[in-house]
């Protein structure tokens, strides 16, 4: 994500659609748990009378996500109800609570806590809610990306669950992928930085990245490649969990596995791999990774980087394979994979 000082932002409209037809079976989430209401498609909080639908992805989930990324989002802005947001609070850690309850601002802390039900429900997603999504426990290696602290009884039944968050003020995502390291950013395609992206580029971006920065001519052309860019360097960044200390953005470049070339026009197509090519020998920086970029609802720009075994590098992989759904937690999903809602440009098959 785009440091704040460095962006403008504008919220984009982005319209509810329709309830799915088929639910998530019932999560065992004590007090938050959702009810069964019999002969219907239908589930409710106790002690909230709204009936809500959940689609089940559960059946299909094992059988691909081993060659694949998943892509969870939340706009916080279609999210009106507040008891449904009390509920949602019950779900955190006190650790959490504190933390949320701490963030100045209702449209801040709004997306504090959505951002931590987003992670926690859907990993239980991938558990067949053999987990609570109350009990999950998290961790940070020592450059501050979090990650699942499993229990000694859960390793046994359970795949090896990645996940990275990435938030703007009007979108919320959580990747998965099973195994493989993961790191996504998400940015508004209307935001626009306030200095001159050139010289935003000179500091923070390779010289062969600054260097098709100037080859554009036209000036929003520039803004919207280095938006784009910026998204993917951050997901390869977050994908290594050594932070922006740890890997400098001037350090590595985006490229084009195909010809060696940046991003360019023909990104479009979205026929074309793109790789990570360190800019000097920094031990820290590797390339056995996948990237993939997608617009997402038509209002923002996704990045997505996907670790590859180190045994497998140099080798010919298919394109980086991504399912995306849309949610608000024990309401509605809606899967936007195959529909408009999800522009390919580049990276994914």
């Amino acid at each position: 994500m785009l440091p704040s000082n460095l962006v403008a932002r504008r919220l984009v409209p982005f319209a509810l659609p329709s309830l799915p037809s088929a639910p998530l079976p019932s999560p065992r989430m004590d007090e938050c748990q959702l009810l069964r209401i019999p002969n219907q498609n239908s589930y409710i909080f106790p002690g909230w009378r709204k009936k809500i639908q959940w689609m089940s992805l559960f059946s299909t989930t094992f059988s691909t996500c081993m060659q694949e990324a998943h892509l969870w989002c939340v706009k916080p802005d279609e999210l009106k109800d507040a008891s449904l947001l009390q509920e949602y609070m019950k779900i955190l850690s006190p650790c959490e609570k504190e933390n949320v309850l701490s963030v100045k601002g209702e449209v801040l802390q709004k997306c504090a806590l959505l951002s931590r039900v987003l992670v926690r429900t859907t990993l239980a997603r991938y558990t067949d809610y053999r987990i609570n999504p109350r009990s999950f426990k998290f961790k940070k290696n020592r450059f501050g990306k979090p990650e699942v602290e499993w229990q000694h009884n859960d390793v046994s039944f359970l795949p090896s669950l990645q996940f990275n968050v990435s938030h703007t003020s009007s979108l919320i995502a959580c990747g998965i992928t099973v195994n493989d390291p993961i790191g996504i950013d998400v940015e508004e395609k209307q935001r626009r930085p306030n200095a001159d992206v050139l010289s935003l580029a000179s500091r923070y971006f390779s010289p062969p990245e600054v260097q098709y920065l100037k080859s554009l001519v036209d000036s929003d052309s520039q803004k919207i490649e280095f938006i784009k860019l910026w998204t993917l360097k951050e997901a390869y960044v977050k994908a290594l969990g050594r932070g922006f200390s740890g890997a400098p953005f001037r350090k590595f470049t985006i490229r084009f596995e195909t010809r060696g070339d940046l991003v360019s026009e023909k990104l479009k197509t979205g026929e074309f791999r793109i790789a990570v090519e360190p800019v000097s020998d920094h031990e820290t920086l590797t390339a056995n990774w996948q990237f993939a970029l997608a617009e997402i609802t038509g209002s923002h720009f996704a990045a997505i980087c996907m670790g590859i075994d180190e045994n497998d590098t140099g080798k010919e992989h298919d394109l980086l394979k991504l399912k995306v759904w849309k949610t608000l937690p024990y309401m509605e999903d809606e899967c936007l994979s195959d529909s408009e809602a999800v522009i390919k440009i580049s990276g994914l098959s």
